[in-house]
């Protein structure tokens, strides 16, 4: 009897252990799929982008994997997505704002077509290079300097500039090409950093002088490095990265950081007012602000600026020296703009 008693309780005791151990492997499973679900939260939901450039398509994809929302990705310059948004105000043209000029995030916080949105991460961000209300914020530093085709200036018996004050020199006439501020972020960075330099004044003089030596403006924010290694040109003001770099290394030009101070510019990232996709963009805020994420759009930015951003982010080593960088006015960055452009189009005209 006892030897009964004891095989049944055995029994009951495997009984017993076979249920707990189904109930575990079904809250593992029940946790696996709640992990699957969460992993991929916007599945069938697409978030809309404007970038300064497709280069960006890895970090997207990332993302899309990540939460399972479709990107879909349009190329356009801070200047054209700020005049697409003056002349239609009823709608957004995208959920997500990537990259692009500050002045631009700013004259559209001004304008109201920026949400606001504070990621929780958002403080691993420099102060001074996010919007204390939450509007925008930098993912980076473009600078600008230039890029010289030495073929071209040597059939000409031009020595290569080494300073924004060459390039006002009238030997160089014609052979310089810069884009329009009103269309590249960072050109207008570039004569904005120089006028608060120099002072308003005399920022201005230097301007005059350079405009004398320029016979076209670029539409395009890559024309003056593309038309500077065809050789239509000797000398090209451009933002300086990996891409300048790999360029000049192509096609046997020089790229220059000029002595006299590198202007520079935080490239903003913001969420449209009123955007579809809201909740996709800032979801793909909070993932581009996660260290790793960071550290991987430092290697697709092409810079070595990142790290001012967020300190601990290392970028790549182009030779830049930061105590080059000129000391510049943020605070009128934004709020300037349109004076700026307003006088930078009356001094050259319809070139």
């Amino acid at each position: 009897m006892k030897a009964i008693k004891k095989i049944g309780l055995l029994a009951v005791f495997l009984m017993a252990l076979l249920v707990v151990t189904a109930c575990g492997n079904n809250s593992s499973k029940d946790s696996s799929s709640n992990d699957t679900k969460s992993s991929q939260q916007f599945k069938g939901k697409t978030m809309n982008v404007v970038a300064t450039s497709d280069a960006y398509q890895p970090l997207f994809d990332k993302f899309s994997k990540q939460t399972g929302a479709k990107v879909k990705v349009l190329s356009m310059s801070s200047g054209e997505v700020l005049a697409r948004m003056k002349a239609d105000k009823s709608k957004p043209m995208a959920d997500l704002w990537f990259g692009g000029g500050l002045d631009a995030f700013m004259q559209a916080k001004t304008d109201g077509q920026l949400e606001k949105y504070q990621s929780s991460s958002v403080k691993k961000i420099d102060s001074q290079y996010r919007d204390k209300d939450g509007y925008w914020l930098s993912k980076g530093l473009t600078v600008g300097g230039f890029v010289v085709n030495k073929k071209v200036l040597k059939e000409k018996n031009l020595p290569v500039p080494k300073t924004w004050a060459d390039l006002a020199d009238s030997k160089y006439k014609g052979e310089i090409i810069m884009s329009d501020p009103a269309v590249s972020g960072t050109m207008y960075a570039i004569v904005k950093g120089i006028i608060d330099q120099k002072g308003e004044k005399a920022g201005w003089e230097y301007w005059n002088k350079v405009n004398d030596n320029i016979s076209f403006y670029g539409k395009r924010g890559k024309d003056p490095q593309e038309k500077t290694a065809s050789g239509e040109f000797g000398i090209g003001i451009i933002p300086v990265d990996k891409m300048a770099f790999d360029s000049a290394k192509q096609n046997d030009l020089t790229v220059v950081y000029p002595k006299d101070g590198i202007p520079w510019v935080p490239e903003g990232v913001a969420v449209f007012k009123n955007a579809p996709g809201k909740k996709v963009a800032e979801a793909f805020i909070d993932f581009m602000l996660e260290p790793k994420n960071m550290k991987e759009l430092a290697k697709l930015d092409g810079k070595d600026t990142d790290q001012i951003i967020m300190p601990g982010v290392k970028g790549l080593d182009l030779g830049l020296n930061k105590k080059d960088l000129m000391k510049e006015n943020l605070s009128t960055f934004g709020s300037d703009r349109t004076a700026v452009l307003n006088k930078w189009s009356d001094m050259v005209g319809d070139k």
